[in-house]
Order: C-alpha cells, then sequence, then structure tokens
C-alpha cells in the first residue's frame, strides 16, 4: 500500500503530456526514486524500425563514460594463454568444454559471455541456452575476439549491450538514483548518440520517435528529442 502511494504522489509531478529536457527528466526521476535501494535509471526509446527485417535490426554496444553502477560479471571461453589472460583481465568465469558443461547444466555465473574465434565450435553448440538471455558472443559485437583483455575491460567499466525488441524498443540501464545529475545526463547522451549512429539502413521516415526516462519503482518521464544532442 505505501508502495502504491508513493509511486501516485510520484505520477502526480509528472506532466504526461509534456516533453521534458534531459536535464529536467533526469531531476524528476531522481526527485521520484524513493525506494529503499539505490533505484536503476533506464532509459527507453521508442525507434521507427521493424526488427523482423533483417535490414532494420538495431544492435550494438555502448561504453558509458560514468558507468551503470552495476558490477557485471563476465564469463569467457578461452584455452590456455587466453585463459590466462581473461584470468589476469578480472573475468569472473572462464573456461572452455568444462564452463560449456556447467552453461548446459543450467549455471550461468556471468552477465556477459566472450569468447575466442577458436571457442566457437564449443559455444556454437550453446546457442539455444545463451541465444534466448542474449549472452551469445557476437564477433560484430566484439565479444567474438582474440582481444581478450580489451573485451573483459570494455564491460568491466560499464559497457552496456542493447538491441530492439519486436516493438521497435531498445532501453538500459544507464546509471543509479544516486548518481550526480550530469553523469546520467551524459551517459543518457551517450546511449541516445549510439542508437542514432547505429540506424539500419532499411530505416524509413522519423527513426526516434519517443524517448523517456525512468526509474526502478518510479513513473516515466518523456523527454525531448533534441535535448539528447
Amino acid at each position: 500500500m505505501a508502495k502504491d502511494k508513493r509511486l501516485t504522489a510520484a505520477r502526480k509531478t509528472v506532466d504526461v503530456s509534456k516533453a521534458y529536457s534531459l536535464t529536467d527528466a533526469v531531476g524528476l526521476v531522481k526527485q521520484n526514486a524513493r525506494a529503499k535501494f539505490d533505484e536503476t535509471v533506464e532509459i527507453a526509446m521508442n525507434l521507427g524500425i521493424d526488427p523482423r527485417h533483417a535490414d532494420q535490426m538495431v544492435r550494438g554496444l555502448v561504453g558509458l563514460p560514468h558507468g551503470t553502477g552495476k558490477t557485471l560479471r563476465v564469463g569467457v571461453f578461452a584455452r590456455g594463454a587466453k585463459a590466462e589472460e581473461a584470468l589476469a583481465a578480472g573475468a569472473d568465469v572462464v573456461g572452455a568444454d568444462d564452463l560449456a558443461e556447467k552453461v548446459q547444466a543450467g549455471t550461468i555465473d556471468f552477465d556477459r559471455c566472450i569468447a575466442t574465434p577458436d571457442m566457437m565450435g564449443v559455444v556454437g553448440k550453446l546457442g539455444k541456452i545463451l541465444g534466448p538471455r542474449g549472452l551469445m558472443p557476437n564477433p560484430r559485437l566484439g565479444t567474438v575476439t582474440m582481444d581478450v583483455k580489451g573485451a573483459i575491460t570494455a564491460a568491466k567499466a560499464g559497457q552496456v549491450e542493447f538491441r530492439a525488441e519486436k516493438a521497435g524498443i531498445v532501453h538500459a540501464g544507464i546509471g543509479k538514483a544516486s548518481f550526480p545529475a550530469e553523469k546520467l545526463v551524459e551517459n543518457a547522451r551517450a546511449f541516445a548518440d549510439a542508437i542514432i549512429k547505429a540506424k539500419p539502413a532499411g530505416a524509413k521516415g522519423n527513426y526516434v520517435q519517443k524517448v523517456a526516462l525512468s526509474s526502478t519503482m518510479g513513473p516515466g518521464v518523456r523527454v525531448d528529442i533534441t535535448s539528447l544532442h
């Protein structure tokens, strides 16, 4: 009941007919993030695409300048020297066939999966498990690479993966409500810039149609698209 009252009160502070500047939207989201935990601030962008068509898919990675405030667990499929490199770079889980067996048994102790090219024969067999979770390594995303250290460092530094859903929406956490407002603004702009640069060739008409910010337990706040630049 207290949660419902808090959300109702928070909604009264937001004019649903208005698109706020990014700075004002961040201020409102921070103001309404009153849960007992440090809420995640999320950005959602409605795009003028149909992801069912291959030439309209929007997917990629973006490094947020101030990180996400979340500790990302990184799993690496590698052998020999590359496995040692992964451990030295701070990977949380490293293995080859042994790691594949754990994944097949249902144990997935990582949020990002990286693999060296020679391991894709092993990893490919895990597609039905890793794919639906968005964890399948992909060379276009830099998660199938010989630069294991670089990929791990980027992931740990606050790199965010984005992928358009069926309705053409991309969303991601861009920080915590405890972040200073200016850091959330810079992270939001970095994310939006990556989405704009990832505009697919098949996209027609108005590409970015709507943008909103919200916290885990707070109401959504529409953002004026022009303020993202």
